[in-house]
């Protein structure tokens, strides 16, 4: 069997955050999908100032000890290393987006969805849009810029429109308090969605793979939620920084996010409408999307968040192997969908 040369891209072209957070799940899955019988890998790290580096380990002193190089050096060198394919790790706006599109004008393949896809999944009111043209109930909502007014009666979810892990996402309960909800949420984005608090309920996350052109549900997972104590989710709930400066998985703790059995009663309806999205958004591979559930069993589309870093933390390699899908088998399985096997 070849081996294939697989280039991992890390790091962050927008700051040092995601920086941190790309790291921390490249690490993960370098660590945890090795093995030189199959796979050669290789690292490619951006960092804020947009040089490039390809350190040997992403350790921080591998990094620091990695000469820096501009975009044009480093697609000579990309070009002249015989790369069968690309594992994208970086979660900003410009990686998810700008540095997939370079590997698409390299003709490198890549896991996961391509650069457009992944801009409208970023946009949280387009993503709405298109999957509510499809069929699939999202809560009303509306799409401010600065000195718009909202005009939903609260309670209502004020969020920037492209931040993730919940940054800047705050509950209105009277009208008073919606100047510093959204003076709050445009720190984060020049637009801010207003949307209708929907009454829980239940909070999941359902991930769908793709294998042999099929959709495939996984186990969903759970969110710590309550009505009264915790009605929506918050960035400590995802993200916490140690002393030392590195970030932790808060979320994967199994008290404030678990997997759900697969014969809980919501879970097939979650899936086929997680489909819908899957199939409404054009996406390929692999996809995860949030769900509020009213107190009815309906389940209200929140969010996409198109990516998998192939971790053993990774939402979706978690969700596989709920189902009895290692994380090898998963990798595998999506560099057959990726080369077309």
């Amino acid at each position: 069997m070849l081996v294939l040369n697989i280039l991992h891209l890390v790091g962050s072209a927008h700051n040092n955050f995601y920086c941190d957070l790309s790291r921390l799940y490249a690490q993960d899955c370098l660590a945890a999908t090795a093995d030189p019988s199959l796979y050669n890998f290789q690292i490619a790290y951006i960092t804020p100032d947009r040089q490039w580096r390809f350190p040997d380990s992403l350790s921080r002193e591998d990094i620091s000890l990695t000469k820096p190089i501009p975009l044009f050096d480093a697609i000579q060198f990309l070009t002249g290393q015989n790369i069968d394919m690309m594992l994208p790790q970086m979660f900003c706006i410009p990686g998810m987006t700008q540095y997939r599109a370079l590997f698409d004008l390299l003709k490198i393949p890549y896991v996961g969805n391509t650069p457009d896809i992944m801009a409208i999944a970023a946009h949280k009111a387009r993503a709405k849009a298109i999957v509510e043209a499809a069929g699939v109930k999202v809560p009303r909502g509306e799409l401010l810029r600065q000195g718009d007014v909202p005009t939903i009666t609260p309670p209502a979810v004020v969020k920037p429109v492209s931040s993730d892990n919940s940054l800047g996402v705050v509950l209105v309960k009277d009208v008073t308090e919606y100047d510093a909800a959204l003076k709050k949420a445009f720190e984060y984005a020049d637009e801010v969605i207003v949307e209708a608090f929907i009454e829980l309920g239940r909070e999941v996350r359902c991930g769908i793979i793709v294998k042999d052109g099929e959709l495939i549900g996984l186990p969903l997972e759970e969110y710590l939620v309550d009505p009264h104590d915790k009605p929506i989710r918050n960035y400590a709930d995802k993200l916490q920084q140690t002393d030392d400066g590195d970030l932790h998985l808060t979320a994967k703790d199994n008290i404030k996010a678990w997997i759900l059995e697969p014969n809980d009663p919501i879970t097939q309806k979650v899936q086929q409408v997680a489909k819908r999205c899957h199939q409404a958004l054009g996406c390929r591979h692999y996809s995860l999307f949030d769900f509020r559930i009213d107190p009815k069993g309906q389940p209200w589309f929140l969010e996409a968040g198109l990516y998998c870093s192939f971790s053993p933390k990774s939402v979706i390699s978690s969700m596989a192997k709920a189902a009895g899908i290692p994380l090898n088998d998963l990798l595998i399985t999506a560099i057959n969908e990726t080369l077309g096997k």
